[in-house]
């Protein structure tokens, strides 16, 4: 397995898991100018990252890609504990971080610079910001007495801490989100973590 990643984007969450997974692997670090290469296109056409190469085979989309890893290796039980309220709990909870957390971010990445107004771009990022504080507290309010997001170790939270790395960056308000916290704290000291994070060079 070869993993594509740029440091601190959602594929560094693949990197996570790549480590807890304990399982042989090798990664290339790509940068947003070789992301747009024909060399990488030819890897992934749309330009980004993650994408896991195993043998011929490509597989692209970070959510699909954390359900392969932990369908290929389910003894380390990354998606519940194999019954089907849990999987869909685990489920859930990706989806809520692929599908509501991840593109709330986009006008904070430059997503309206289009817009050419500065007050209007400026009003695009307040908002995405107080999108992100509500979506953030729906976290908190599910970590309140857990370590983990579905209250076992799953797909979920790397992806979750990933996204919080980028709210501190960003400006967005975590205050007394105390759970959260609690929670990026945990991750942040988990050695899986630190050994992804130290080879992509954020740590």
């Amino acid at each position: 397995m070869k993993l594509y990643t740029s440091p601190g984007a959602c594929s560094t969450a693949d990197h996570i898991v790549l480590q807890w997974l304990g399982q042989p692997y090798e990664f290339q670090i790509v940068t947003r100018e070789q992301r747009a290469t024909p060399e990488y296109r030819a890897i992934n056409p749309s330009g980004a990252v993650p994408a896991l190469q195993v043998g011929d085979w490509v597989l692209t989309q970070n959510s699909a890609i954390l359900h392969y890893l932990t369908d290929r290796f389910p003894e380390a039980g990354l998606c519940g504990d194999g019954g089907a309220q849990s999987r869909a709990e685990v489920n859930r909870w990706l989806a809520f971080v692929n599908a509501d957390v991840h593109p709330a971010f986009k006008p904070l990445f430059g997503a309206t610079h289009y817009l050419e107004d500065q007050a209007a771009i400026d009003k695009s990022h307040a908002n995405a910001r107080a999108q992100l504080r509500g979506l953030f507290a729906n976290a908190d309010a599910q970590l309140e007495g857990k370590d983990w997001i579905t209250g076992s170790r799953s797909i979920a939270d790397p992806y979750l801490f990933i996204t919080l790395q980028w709210a501190k960056k960003t400006g967005v308000d975590l205050s007394g989100l105390d759970n959260l916290a609690r929670f990026d704290a945990h991750m942040a000291n988990d050695a899986g973590v630190q050994a992804a994070m130290k080879a992509e060079g954020l740590i």
